[in-house]
């Protein structure tokens, strides 16, 4: 005869399943969100307090077991404040739920999460890959193995398409237009919205080769991009690969990928910034990322830095005043080491 489960997983599996998606109506994303935050929890109780997940109990989860919880994403998890922020929402969201529920049982448990605050995330800059950065990055999964195959193919739609990370793992084989002219994707992004965008002939031909290699075509249900061990692919999964091909980016062109961070976002970001570079204007790139508002859009209408430092150059070179001492002198400057008129 099976154990009952405990009171706090029964309540867990009723806000899952039950309240998000029935009561307040959210996404699939959303619920599969909050999923992840607890399997991270149970992670962390067994890892850090060899407990299993059967065996939590509401008076578990106090103060100080959040705080290390929380603590345990950005140090051994690597995760960023942002992340951390999200699984701390989780968790004040089930302890509202199951306060309201069995209120001496979670008491404690709601006490102490609304003790710990968000962690403010210091301002940063946008990471963008560059055109240049961005071929090499592109061609760098070499195409003549399984793995390597669907990784070239994934980063490529992705910086084809604009897609969110989450996009590309939830993309279906019927999701997917190839006509003789024309190729198109169906992305379901925040909110369960669906739009559809365009992507170039030759990376569509390289999804096509690579469903069909897959032995995917015709199956319409089945995810076009999985893991070693998911059928359904992991956004978690999506980083690897990216963190994998942004090391070995590093490693093999020291000179490019300055960055200290790229994420797949930055894929994204990459694209909305070279498209509105090529004069596409702000609110067809919209519609292309599937932003709900042409707000969300106009962050990228500051120009990159690169882009400034271009045009810079080019109106100090044709108009920028030069005295007449430094051009009459100008060969005297020509025994100064190259290296040390390099900024």
């Amino acid at each position: 005869m099976k154990n009952k489960p405990s009171e706090f997983l029964e309540l867990l599996k009723s806000f899952l399943y039950v309240h998000l998606p029935c009561s307040v109506g959210v996404s699939p994303n959303t619920v599969k969100s909050y999923k992840d935050a607890f399997r991270l929890l149970f992670k962390f109780m067994y890892e850090e307090k060899h407990m299993h997940a059967d065996k939590v109990a509401f008076t578990d989860l106090d103060y100080t077991t959040i705080l290390g919880f929380l603590s345990w994403l950005e140090t051994e998890r690597g995760c960023g404040i942002s992340t951390r922020n999200q699984r701390l929402s989780a968790l004040s969201s089930f302890a509202e739920y199951a306060q309201n529920r069995s209120f001496d049982a979670a008491m404690t448990f709601r006490r102490d999460t609304k003790k710990l605050p968000s962690k403010k995330c210091p301002d940063r800059m946008r990471t963008i890959f560059t055109l240049e950065e961005t071929a090499f990055f592109l061609n760098l999964p070499q195409g003549d193995s399984a793995t390597g195959l669907r990784n070239k193919t994934l980063l490529s739609v992705m910086y084809a398409s604009g897609a969110r990370a989450q996009e590309i793992c939830d993309l279906t084989v019927s999701d997917f237009r190839f006509n003789s002219d024309t190729a198109s994707l169906i992305l379901t992004g925040k909110g369960g919205k669906a739009r559809k965008v365009g992507i170039p002939k030759g990376c569509a031909a390289l999804l096509k080769h690579y469903i069909d290699n897959r032995g995917l075509t015709g199956k319409n249900e089945r995810y076009v991009f999985s893991s070693q061990t998911h059928e359904h692919m992991t956004v978690s999964c999506v980083q690897e690969i990216y963190k994998k091909y942004v090391n070995l980016a590093k490693e093999k062109y020291p000179s490019f990928f300055r960055e200290k961070c790229y994420t797949p976002h930055s894929m994204r970001h990459s694209t909305a910034t070279h498209m509105l570079e090529a004069g596409v204007p702000i609110a067809v790139i919209k519609n292309f990322l599937g932003h709900a508002s042409l707000q969300s859009t106009q962050i990228y209408a500051e120009a990159t830095q690169s882009t400034v430092d271009k045009h810079i150059k080019t109106w100090n070179e044709k108009w920028g005043h030069k005295p007449d001492y430094i051009a009459d002198n100008y060969k005297a400057y020509s025994a100064i080491p190259d290296f040390l008129l390099t900024k």
